[in-house]
C-alpha cells in the first residue's frame, strides 16, 4: 500500500517542480498530469513524478489529518 502525502508547489520551470511537505522539498516531473499545474498547487508524488493535482483545501484538510495521525503517534508535525 501507498500513502500519498500532498505536496505543494513551490517553484516550477517547464515540466520539472519543486515540491515542499513538511519542509522536505524535492524536484518532481510534472508530465504525467492530464492538466497543468501552476505555483501553490497540491500534487501527489510517486516514484519522482506528480500523478494528480489535488484541490487546494483538499490538500490542507488532508495535511490536517497528518499531522493528527503524527500526534496520536508522539511526534509534532511542527518539527516532522
Amino acid at each position: 500500500m501507498c500513502v500519498a502525502i500532498p505536496s505543494r508547489i513551490i517553484s516550477k520551470e517547464d515540466l520539472l517542480a519543486t515540491v515542499e511537505v513538511y519542509g522536505a522539498r524535492r524536484q518532481v516531473n510534472l508530465m504525467l498530469l492530464p492538466e497543468e499545474a501552476e505555483i501553490g498547487d497540491y500534487v501527489l508524488v510517486h516514484a519522482g513524478f506528480a500523478i494528480q493535482k489535488v484541490d487546494v483545501e483538499a490538500g490542507r484538510e488532508s495535511l490536517k489529518l497528518f499531522d493528527e495521525v503524527l500526534r496520536t503517534m508522539g511526534v509534532d508535525p511542527d518539527s516532522a
